[in-house]
């Protein structure tokens, strides 16, 4: 790397972080949360966010779309959304100078930068299927016909807890296109009270926009060149295999775990760990950028057996068992 380019990737870093001083404006505390957002977008991955109502989630999201100048996109899934709601439909027109009459093309909101998916576990499976190919593929396929959605295309979806009353669980086959599935605690006393004293007032801060397309598509790029050691990379590799119960060599996975991590997970967390690593100014993984972003990696990828269940054992206290037996 000469002197040129290490000059352009400390620009492109610091306007990163300057974004995520944008964010701060507005959210209170979360900054692990804020940081794996960042990850998921440098990462060219989607992040579920879960958490109950009213901790912020809808406007950390809107935060970070307002310090990019991106195009955004918000979906408010309901139980009587439809695919085409999402997707788009053809609709009839007719040229008026010839009076002939033709299919075209009505684009949905997904047709965008950075979408909003809100509650989406509030529709049923059929429509969150709409999502599949978008995520996947980046484009959408209609009655034959492929779409290409923008570049940069990012997914952002909040869920409320699947105790909650009116919520269906999203199928495994689209939880494993999320990168990312961080979790929204309560604040801290400090922190709420801070809240309590900065939103009730008559001044509102302003997020200013610092990133655009052009400069996220440059740093994907950059996040790729980010070095892994051969030794952090046998570790991801020990990690993911042995949350598979059939293959594992530790008692708690293969007491209590029905199914573990595919080859995927192995990709996003060495992606997101150098997602992570850039962000902080580094061009080289550490484990602590592992251990930084294994939790929203592997959470969602790694299912308790009923025995698991009904003895309180969380896939958090797996991964903790993975992340002591294997990573240093």
């Amino acid at each position: 790397m000469n002197t040129v380019q290490e000059t352009d990737v400390k620009n492109i870093i610091e306007q990163f972080q300057q974004a995520k001083k944008e964010v701060a404006k507005v959210i209170v505390g979360q900054k692990e949360v804020v940081n794996q957002l960042f990850v998921g977008l440098l990462a060219n991955g989607h992040v579920l966010l879960e958490g109950v109502p009213g901790l912020g989630k809808t406007l950390l999201v809107k935060s970070l779309s307002q310090a990019m100048s991106l195009d955004f996109h918000r979906i408010q899934f309901t139980p009587d959304l439809m695919p085409s709601d999402i997707i788009g439909m053809e609709i009839l027109e007719e040229d008026r100078s010839t009076g002939k009459r033709f299919f075209q093309f009505n684009k949905g909101p997904v047709f965008t930068n950075m979408l909003l998916a809100d509650e989406i576990n509030r529709t049923p499976p059929k429509t969150q299927a709409a999502l599949l190919e978008a995520m996947q593929e980046k484009e959408v396929t209609y009655v034959g016909e492929t779409h290409a959605l923008p570049n940069p295309f990012f997914l952002l979806a909040t869920q409320n807890p699947l105790e909650q009353s009116g919520t269906y669980p999203l199928p495994e086959a689209q939880l494993d296109r999320f990168l990312l599935f961080v979790k929204v605690d309560y604040p801290t006393d400090a922190e709420e009270l801070q809240i309590l004293a900065s939103t009730t007032g008559s001044t509102q801060a302003t997020i200013e926009s610092v990133l655009g397309g052009n400069e996220i598509i440059e740093a994907r790029k950059l996040v790729r060149d980010v070095t892994i050691s051969d030794e952090l990379l046998t570790a991801i590799n020990q990690i993911v295999r042995n949350s598979r119960p059939q293959i594992s060599t530790l008692q708690e996975v293969k007491e209590f775990v029905d199914w573990g991590a595919g080859p995927r997970a192995g990709q996003s967390l060495i992606l997101a760990a150098k997602a992570n690593a850039f962000l902080q100014g580094r061009y080289a993984i550490t484990p602590d950028d592992i251990k930084a972003i294994l939790f929203p990696v592997l959470r969602h990828r790694i299912v308790p057996n009923f025995k698991g269940k009904t003895e309180g054992v969380s896939t958090d206290q797996i991964i903790e068992t993975l992340a002591k037996n294997f990573l240093s």
